[in-house]
């Protein structure tokens, strides 16, 4: 049997309405789990998970996944007895030694309180056996590992720590559509918004012959990552060819890419009103292009009629990217399949339109029909973090 922690972020500053928020991160972590032999309980500020060894990859899986906490570890567990306790440290600072660590500290965590030694007396304890044997130098500021002792119902010990998913539970925080592309900046918006809480359904819109099956492919791709951190998406995908050839042929050259952007966002509209979503997500970040210019934005949010949100207008590509490389979508995006956004795109591209200008330019498309044929002609596809898990950790 394996048992590993995980850290509670900021849901552990919510007021009354906490165990909302905790029954949901639980609800959340048995659905990863539900194909292994795993027990999930939350208490204190802590996610416990205890497994079969065979689960391993499986429970690592789910807290590098799983958003609502700031980090994790795999624990050693024994008895709330000091002698005990030294001897799981020793354990501890030999694998750690092993694994090329020539320095430590201890640090414990008492959060039983009638436990007859402090915190601070539980460090000099266990540190001292270590010293004594010249296992490892000690060094309190800068360490090559850190022992963590939490004393609880039991005692837990570690020191090799994962990298958590900061934020909401995914599905606290109500249900966006996201505009996705095959880009680097899209995943990493519904990521961001999942972060929140929310859960993200995703629309893409696809161009064939123009666009190649290996674009959309790579957008399917993205989909099903995101899905594995956000629970779950629906991908729309639209056939967006006879739109994109009309604003080709009747919208002046430099308004093209606009205008691509106010007829997905008609078609964001009709996808939001069917699934119930109540805002639009994109990946615009300002003034990183033509697009995005505050006045170009605000000319594709003119003809939205829900909520827009962009959790990247504040970011430059670099944090952007590292962010994608996190979640692992970072080496899809940049295969070299193009979306839609960029064909036909003009050479001198409008940089500060106004909404009457689109307006009116939109009236002359004579278009409506059009997007509505697409969105009736949508196919959907469902991606889950179940699926996903039955798939590659069953038992």
């Amino acid at each position: 049997m394996i048992t590993y922690l995980g850290k509670l972020g900021e849901l552990t500053l919510k007021g009354s309405n906490i165990k909302e928020f905790e029954k949901r991160l639980v609800h959340n972590t048995q659905l990863y789990l539900e194909n292994v032999d795993a027990k999930v309980r939350l208490f204190a500020g802590r996610l416990y998970i205890d497994a079969d060894d065979s689960a391993a990859q499986a429970v690592e899986f789910t807290l590098s996944h799983l958003i609502g906490i700031t980090g994790w570890a795999r624990a050693a567990v024994c008895e709330k007895d000091i002698e005990a306790i030294k001897k799981t440290v020793m354990a501890a600072a030999m694998q750690a030694k092993e694994k090329g660590a020539k320095s430590f500290k201890v640090e414990t965590r008492r959060g039983d309180k009638k436990f007859p030694m402090n915190s601070y007396q539980v460090n000099c304890v266990t540190a001292d056996e270590i010293y004594d044997r010249k296992l490892l130098a000690v060094d309190v500021h800068h360490p090559d590992v850190v022992i963590h002792v939490e004393i609880r119902d039991r005692v837990f010990v570690y020191y090799d720590q994962g990298t958590g998913c900061r934020g909401l539970p995914a599905g606290i925080s109500g249900k966006g559509l996201l505009l996705l592309s095959g880009g680097i900046d899209s995943p990493v918006a519904g990521y961001r918004m999942m972060r929140r809480g929310m859960t993200v359904e995703s629309v893409y819109f696809h161009s064939y012959p123009y666009t190649s099956e290996e674009a959309q492919q790579k957008v399917e791709t993205l989909a099903s990552t995101i899905a594995c951190y956000g629970m779950q998406t629906h991908l729309n995908i639209i056939p967006f060819t006879d739109v994109q050839m009309r604003i080709k042929e009747r919208a002046p050259a430099d308004w093209t890419t606009l205008m691509l952007r106010v007829c997905m966002m008609k078609v964001a509209n009709l996808i939001a009103g069917k699934i119930g979503a109540q805002c639009i997500i994109t990946g615009e970040s300002l003034g990183q292009v033509a697009s995005q210019t505050i006045e170009n934005m605000t000319v594709t949010e003119h003809f939205a009629e829900y909520p827009m949100l962009r959790p990247l207008a504040g970011l430059d590509k670099e944090e952007i990217v590292e962010t994608a490389e996190f979640i692992g979508t970072y080496e899809t995006s940049i295969l070299p399949y193009e979306d839609c956004c960029v064909l036909f795109t003009p050479k001198h591209p409008v940089l500060r339109g106004t909404p009457e200008q689109a307006e009116e330019i939109y009236r002359s498309l004579d278009i409506d029909d059009l997007i509505n044929q697409a969105f009736e002609q949508r196919v959907v596809k469902r991606y889950s973090v179940r699926d996903y898990m039955a798939e590659h950790f069953s038992k």
